[in-house]
């Protein structure tokens, strides 16, 4: 057993999942249990025979076909790859206190700490670097959102799905304020282990469990999950045409998707938008249309607006930077857009 044991896949899971590919049942076989979790097993599709490991306690229902690019690891692998030939900024970035270092610096610091497992050093760095990356209005539409995700919650029974979790800001809200078992998915593995490490530091993870899958092809059987949450997931996700259609499948309560949409007239931003292909989930009116042609029904909770700025770039890792948008100065309409 790894030295996170006990904090594997819920074996409660297990009725909840079907092949991601063609839907058909699976078959278990679990190698290495603790406490109700599988640490490591194998699903296999009793229908097309794909397979699907459980490693580290991560279920790992990824298909071959679907290109996927992973923002949170590409920075994170660029960062390590610069330190690594550059040894002496990582020796300085480390060394310098947190006070004398810029808000990316810091951001940057917290991340390797982070990846050392240093995560109450890691904590302090990042906090830091919070209030000087974003505005004031920023953080507190956010922080907004968060609080009104883990109120709006019912005390129902079943996990909590979210949805392109990245490093967990929600999931930890969650995990904090709710007693409802916690699903975690992203398509990075990597990025799920490094939060796995870190809610078992906190103490908050013997309520997750944590999927590697596509939210394009999901693992979950129709109708499924009871509530499905998402902290500023969809825009993340490429390719996004399948996406509300794989939801409408597997959600049979609702799902609430903490938004931000840029104003329809901000011809500085727009282009950049365009260029990532993100223009679906980051303007209102498409993101309404989109799920209501889904076959949801749709509401704005909690809107609220401020002013976002471009976050500062590194000055020890020069030109690195946090965010690609927003790339100039604009007002963001924050919602929890409700789908049931």
């Amino acid at each position: 057993m790894n030295e996170w044991g006990g904090v594997g896949m819920d074996e409660q899971l297990v009725d909840l999942l079907v092949c991601p590919v063609c839907h058909g049942a699976l078959v278990w076989r679990t190698q290495v249990r603790a406490g109700g979790r599988i640490e490591e097993g194998e699903a296999r599709c009793h229908g097309c025979g794909a397979t699907y490991p459980v490693h580290e306690g991560i279920g790992l229902f990824l298909t071959p076909d679907l290109s996927r690019h992973d923002l949170w690891e590409e920075v994170e692998s660029r960062l390590a790859a610069y330190l690594r030939q550059h040894p002496e900024v990582e020796r300085t970035l480390l060394a310098t206190p947190l006070e004398g270092l810029s808000p990316a610096d810091r951001w940057f610091r917290a991340r390797i700490l982070e990846e050392r497992g240093a995560f109450a050093e890691a904590q302090r760095a990042e906090e830091l670097a919070l209030a000087d990356l974003y505005t004031r209005e920023w953080l507190a539409c956010y922080r907004a959102q968060l609080a009104y995700v883990t109120e709006h919650l019912s005390p129902a029974e079943g996990p909590v799905v979210d949805l392109a979790s990245g490093r967990g800001g929600l999931v930890e809200e969650l995990a904090r304020r709710s007693s409802r078992p916690i699903v975690a998915t992203d398509f990075s593995p990597r990025v799920l282990r490094a939060a796995r490490r870190r809610f078992a530091f906190l103490g908050l993870a013997r309520r997750m469990s944590f999927l590697a899958c596509d939210a394009r092809r999901t693992p979950f059987r129709d109708q499924a999950v009871g509530t499905m949450t998402t902290n500023l997931g969809l825009a993340n996700i490429e390719q996004p045409e399948g996406l509300l259609p794989e939801l409408r499948r597997v959600v049979a309560g609702e799902l609430l998707a903490i938004c931000h949409f840029f104003p329809e007239e901000d011809e500085a931003n727009a282009a950049a938008i365009r260029r990532l292909g993100l223009a679906t989930f980051l303007y209102e009116r498409p993101a309404v249309a989109a799920f209501r042609g889904a076959g949801f029904e749709v509401e704005l909770a909690n809107v609220r607006r401020g002013q976002a700025r471009p976050t500062p770039e590194g000055v020890l890792l020069a030109g690195a930077g946090i965010d690609a948008l927003p790339v100039a100065e604009t007002e963001l309409t924050w919602c929890t857009l409700i789908a049931r």
